[in-house]
């Protein structure tokens, strides 16, 4: 399917065009219809050659500019209609430039009303209008809805145009903007909207605002799917959402793939902003906050937030003169404050760079590798794992982290993979190692420490005096100040556990490696079930270590509490 909006003055032909091509009505409402002006949004199709074609009609009366922006936002190519009795007016040049700031780049040229005068001067003067956007230079076709002269050509030319639109992308994420929610019997609530790209079946989980939705149903020209492919006109009958929960503007997402944001910074095309303005996107109208940072840069904070993309294009219009005050690119979803002194001219400054990725990345360092699909940057930077890094930030990392674990002060064969991942201010753990690599030294059991290297020989020394005394007394746990006599203090202690020295059960009360396998044996020899007082004589031990040593058995599941103070061995 191909998705094509019209767009043109009010009354200038753009529903009866449609009406004719398809056999349909595009006028919904009753009013519409009485008082032959478009409000709002329409809908209608046919099948052109090849192809079935979808046509959005706008509204053209000024009044209605904000439905006309919601129909447009979307839209991958147009129908731009001029009547050849008027002639080039006003709102052909605000929908032109609506489009433009859209970044529409296909399109046709109609010239309706052919019967009632001569259609050239009205074609010269649109396409040279066109040609000056970013649709360019367009074919163009007259037609008389009257005489339904030149009909077949604007078939073929409708036909020419679709087949030459891009290439759906049906694994794309998902991003479908809702033009009109409404309720139907026995059903529930559905919504409408242009699929541009990805894929929807019915089963599926998307997101609505921050709630996780369900589809239902689906329908694309009338007919029911299990599936729907970009880039389609679609209806989504959406499980367990009532109809005051959605409204036009709203977004159904792929989930875990968009990020959402009320502040970016974007790039200014035909700049003439200030604040009192409103941002249209997709089927979005919000308002927004501008922030000059360079010459033709900004930030834009919305009343609400918003999913973007980097490359994605919008537009800012001025409700109260009636006029498109500008349209932008975005160039960054997730940018830095502009709290200090300064800030925002040195953000301008770093947006000229057209390196957006690698800005990015080097503001940040470290970026998960899901975050570039997300915000719409092609992946960047030297891979760890799961993240990006930038070149520059890791070698500085690295140096420091070499000379960090040369001086950790410790009794202990290593310094904790926490404590160095906190001195280097890493986002995650799983980066210590990679950021490691090729300094000699390792991660292992926690800790980071040279390859084979053992405990230093203090602990070594102290770690043989318990072993001997737990020989003798497997379930005797040295009390804490005869371990502190030893020498064996906390980070001691947790380095020998961390290399499978000593088991801990509690806080300061250690037993040797094979303590739980060993009281497992022994307790499956008791009569069952047993109580604590004879676990502890069974295994000649203390209510110290044989609490917390049952709760790690009940918890490994060799133990079962049975509720009136007894156990018995799975």
């Amino acid at each position: 399917m191909r998705v094509i909006v019209t767009a043109g003055h009010v009354d200038h032909g753009k529903s009866t065009l449609v009406r004719r091509l398809t056999g349909m009505e595009p006028d919904r409402w009753a009013e519409e219809r009485r008082r032959g002006l478009t409000i709002d949004l329409g809908f209608a199709w046919t099948r052109i050659g090849e192809e079935d074609v979808a046509f959005v009609d706008v509204p053209g009366h000024e009044r209605f500019v904000p439905n006309m922006l919601a129909g447009a936002g979307p839209a991958p190519a147009v129908l731009f209609v001029v009547a050849a009795d008027e002639g080039w007016m006003p709102q052909s040049a605000e929908h032109l430039a609506a489009l433009d700031a859209f970044g529409v780049r296909r399109g046709l040229l109609v010239v309706t009303k052919a019967d009632r005068a001569d259609p050239a001067a009205a074609t010269a003067k649109a396409l040279g209008e066109i040609a000056a956007t970013s649709l360019g230079a367009v074919p163009s076709v007259a037609v008389s809805g009257t005489t339904g002269a030149g009909f077949d050509e604007l078939r073929a030319a409708i036909g020419t145009l679709a087949g030459g639109l891009p290439a759906p992308e049906p694994d794309a994420d998902v991003r479908l903007w809702i033009d009109r929610a409404f309720t139907v019997s026995g059903a529930g609530t559905v919504v409408t909207g242009t699929l541009a790209a990805g894929t929807i079946a019915v089963g599926d989980e998307l997101v609505l605002g921050d709630a996780r939705v369900k589809v239902r149903g689906l329908q694309a020209l009338g007919k029911s799917h299990d599936r729907v492919t970009a880039v389609a006109r679609v209806a989504v009958n959406l499980r367990g959402t009532a109809r005051t929960e959605v409204r036009r503007g709203d977004v159904l997402l792929t989930p875990g793939r968009w990020h959402a944001t009320a502040e970016f910074d974007v790039r200014l095309r035909a700049a003439d902003v200030h604040r009192n303005l409103v941002l249209h996107f997709g089927t979005a109208a919000v308002p927004v906050r501008v922030r000059p940072l360079g010459t033709d840069t900004a930030r834009l904070t919305t009343a609400a937030a918003l999913p973007l993309r980097v490359g994605d294009r919008g537009l800012l219009r001025d409700p109260g003169e009636h006029r498109i005050a500008a349209g932008f690119d975005v160039l960054d979803v997730r940018p830095p404050s502009l709290a200090r002194r300064g800030a925002a001219r040195a953000r301008g400054e770093e947006l000229a760079d057209p390196d957006l990725a690698g800005t990015y990345l080097r503001r940040n360092g470290f970026v998960p590798a899901p975050d570039f699909a997300a915000m719409g940057l092609p992946e960047t930077g030297e891979k760890m794992g799961d993240w990006f890094a930038d070149p520059a930030r890791v070698a500085g990392l690295r140096a420091e982290a070499v000379t960090i674990v040369r001086g950790w002060d410790a009794l202990a064969a290593g310094m904790p993979v926490e404590a160095l991942r906190h001195r280097l201010g890493l986002p995650a753990p799983e980066l210590v190692g990679p950021l490691l690599a090729g300094t000699g030294f390792e991660v292992a059991g926690g800790l980071v420490r040279r390859p084979g290297a053992g405990l230093a020989p203090a602990v070594e020394k102290a770690l043989e005096t318990v072993a001997k005394r737990l020989a003798e007394h497997p379930f005797r746990a040295p009390e804490a100040d005869e371990l502190r006599a030893l020498g064996l203090g906390r980070r001691e202690l947790a380095a020998a556990v961390r290399l499978g020295r000593l088991t801990a059960v509690a806080e300061g009360v250690v037993l040797g490696p094979d303590a739980e396998e060993r009281a497992a044996a022994e307790l499956r020899g008791l009569p069952q079930p047993f109580t604590v007082s004879e676990a502890r004589r069974a295994l000649d031990s203390t209510r110290r270590v044989m609490i917390p040593l049952l709760e790690r058995l009940d918890a490994a599941g060799v133990t079962e509490p049975l509720g009136d103070g007894t156990r018995r061995t799975s």
